[in-house]
């Protein structure tokens, strides 16, 4: 994934599925690494998207697939610490994905989402003010998952499952990652 990053512009934001790390271009060397929590299986997505809009402390409508699926949802949750989109939200193109933080911070490294990718709120906070709305998204395949097209509900994308496990991820080239908090991974 590193080797990725170097043919990519400043702003990017790469989304490593497979190994629950998302990555913030900062030049041809270096990029910002955070740990990530992904979709669980059958909710794995890939593509490109950018950045329509940011928020924050978002209120959550979940979507009426969701609400389907699991009709003991709110309709509605204001912005707030107990919301789960957390204290940010980076939403992905005219898609139902956003980027956003997690008030489960337990979730982060594994695969437990719809198919939004969730940080820590303080992870979040962090690339919010980095990421522009416009900014370029890459969302790599766990597998032979392909990206949800703009005009389908996140449901109607193909999904594979992913059975790679979090507890075996591979860290990027020197890079230095702690338990938590974002790290600048250098680019090969």
């Amino acid at each position: 994934m590193v080797d990725y990053a170097s043919h990519q512009t400043p702003g990017t934001v790469i989304i490593d599925t497979k190994n629950t790390f998302l990555y913030f271009v900062l030049n041809d060397a270096q990029a910002m690494r955070y740990g990530i929590g992904v979709g669980r299986e059958g909710f794995a997505w890939s593509g490109e998207q950018t950045v329509a809009r940011k928020t924050e402390w978002p209120d959550w409508r979940p979507p009426a697939e969701m609400v389907v699926r699991q009709p003991y949802l709110p309709r509605f949750m204001a912005g707030g610490p107990g919301n789960p989109l957390g204290a940010r939200a980076m939403y992905l193109g005219e898609t139902e994905y956003r980027i956003h933080g997690t008030n489960k911070p337990d979730t982060i490294g594994k695969r437990v989402s719809s198919g939004c990718i969730r940080l820590t709120n303080e992870d979040v906070a962090d690339l919010y003010e980095r990421v522009k709305v416009g900014a370029k998204v890459i969302v790599l395949p766990a597998n032979a998952a392909r990206r949800p097209s703009q005009e389908a509900p996140p449901d109607a994308a193909l999904r594979s499952p992913d059975p790679a496990s979090p507890s075996n991820r591979p860290s990027a080239t020197n890079a230095q990652m702690p338990s938590s908090g974002p790290r600048i991974a250098e680019v090969q």
